[in-house]
């Protein structure tokens, strides 16, 4: 079978862009299969795309999850958001997730009538 070699180079440089684009936070089916479709181009195209964990992120007013800059609507809770005044950096927003996984509930400043409020 002449196209033997030619489908095996074509699957390693899909693995290839397949594993650069989980590590920088991306799709690794997406990105395998345009490596695999367009062999060189596909992996350098995943190695200069950008790396999603580089995101700038936000808190959600309603609920507190910690969320993509960029995103319109809390994929935890369904609030519409608004562009923030304050972006989180990416270093950030991890910290804050591992808190949050631990069982840490997200800093809430407590309402003007709640007992222990200064007001």
């Amino acid at each position: 079978m002449a196209g033997g070699g030619l489908i095996v180079i074509m699957f390693f440089f899909g693995l290839a862009g397949g594993i650069v684009a989980r590590v920088k936070g991306n799709s690794f089916l997406m990105w395998f299969t345009i490596s695999f479709a367009i062999p060189f181009l596909g992996l350098l195209t995943a190695i200069l795309y950008r790396s999603d964990r580089a995101e700038l992120r936000r808190q959600c007013p309603a609920c507190g999850r910690v969320i993509k800059l960029h995103d319109a609507v809390c994929m935890h809770c369904g609030e519409e958001l608004e562009f923030p005044d304050v972006a989180i950096s990416s270093a950030l927003a991890q910290a804050r997730g591992r808190t949050r996984r631990r069982g840490a509930a997200p800093p809430h400043e407590p309402a003007s009538g709640a007992p222990g409020s200064s007001r």
